[in-house]
């Protein structure tokens, strides 16, 4: 059943858990996370991120998560990743998206605060749910670095953005990446704590990919109630593919895309096992 993005983070705060916001590229994506909350019954996020849009053009892959959503028997949330710009979010929410997250973190404060206010009064009168990022994260949704490093969010200012913006969902930057690891993460999860206790906001946790299962559970005791999920994911099927082909001389696409699918179907579930507590 398709709800908003505060509904399905309203349901990861009664089980004290976060809820996955799988990024889905394509059919194989879409069917390997709705296929595995299904079979686990839980609430889940479809997501697709502005970025992708060269690879997955929003009119093509936005009415597949919608009606895939409205057609699951779990809570779903359709939600726009990571959008910098107000008139593609303007064209998800037409489609059905019931949540959205604009991304202005690479602006100053104050225009960040502008457009993020805009976004809400766009979404809000069609019950979508509005996320926002403050801080910069080490590298970016497109994969390009941040010259500095990550630039973490300061508590006291992401009270302030909350109350100027009125989102139902803040992104922190503490210390995660989008994209592969190449080493360990140290990640400042005292930091979430507090921005938690002074907001009162559901916190997302953006480069979730590659993060330990101990610091997953100990992100989400401090107030992270969404976790976004896609690097390790996409590359579990890719990892199948290479390993069927150099095993089989295979004719068709779809046997291809099928190992791809089920491979990243049981990488979503390990997620998911740590992402709920189960």
């Amino acid at each position: 059943m398709l709800v908003s993005l505060r509904e399905i983070l309203r349901l990861a705060e009664e089980r004290q858990c976060a809820v996955g916001a799988f990024n889905t590229t394509n059919l194989e994506c879409v069917r390997a996370v709705l296929d595995t909350a299904r079979r686990l019954d839980l609430p889940v996020i479809l997501s697709h991120a502005q970025v992708r849009e060269s690879v997955a053009p929003l009119e093509v892959i936005g009415p597949v998560m919608v009606l895939s959503a409205q057609r699951a028997p779990v809570p779903v949330c359709v939600h726009l990743d990571h959008c910098t710009s107000l008139d593609y979010m303007a064209r998800a929410l037409k489609l059905g998206f019931t949540g959205v997250m604009y991304d202005g973190s690479l602006l100053p404060y104050e225009e960040n605060v502008e457009n993020t206010r805009r976004a809400v009064a766009m979404a809000r009168p069609l019950g979508a749910g509005v996320e926002a990022e403050l801080g910069q994260l080490a590298h970016g949704e497109d994969g390009a670095g941040n010259a500095g490093g990550p630039v973490y969010t300061e508590p006291e200012l992401a009270v302030r953005f909350v109350r100027d913006t009125d989102i139902d969902a803040l992104a922190p930057s503490f210390g995660t990446s989008h994209g592969i690891y190449r080493s360990k993460p140290v990640l400042d999860l005292e930091r979430v704590a507090v921005i938690r206790r002074l907001t009162g906001l559901p916190l997302v946790m953006h480069g979730g990919s590659g993060v330990s299962p101990e610091d997953y559970r100990t992100a989400i005791k401090n107030g992270v109630r969404k976790i976004n999920y896609f690097s390790y994911m996409s590359n579990a099927g890719t990892r199948a593919v290479r390993a069927l082909l150099e095993r089989e001389d295979v004719t068709y696409f779809h046997d291809l895309a099928l190992t791809a699918q089920n491979a990243m179907a049981e990488d979503v579930e390990k997620a998911m096992r740590v992402f709920y507590k189960l």
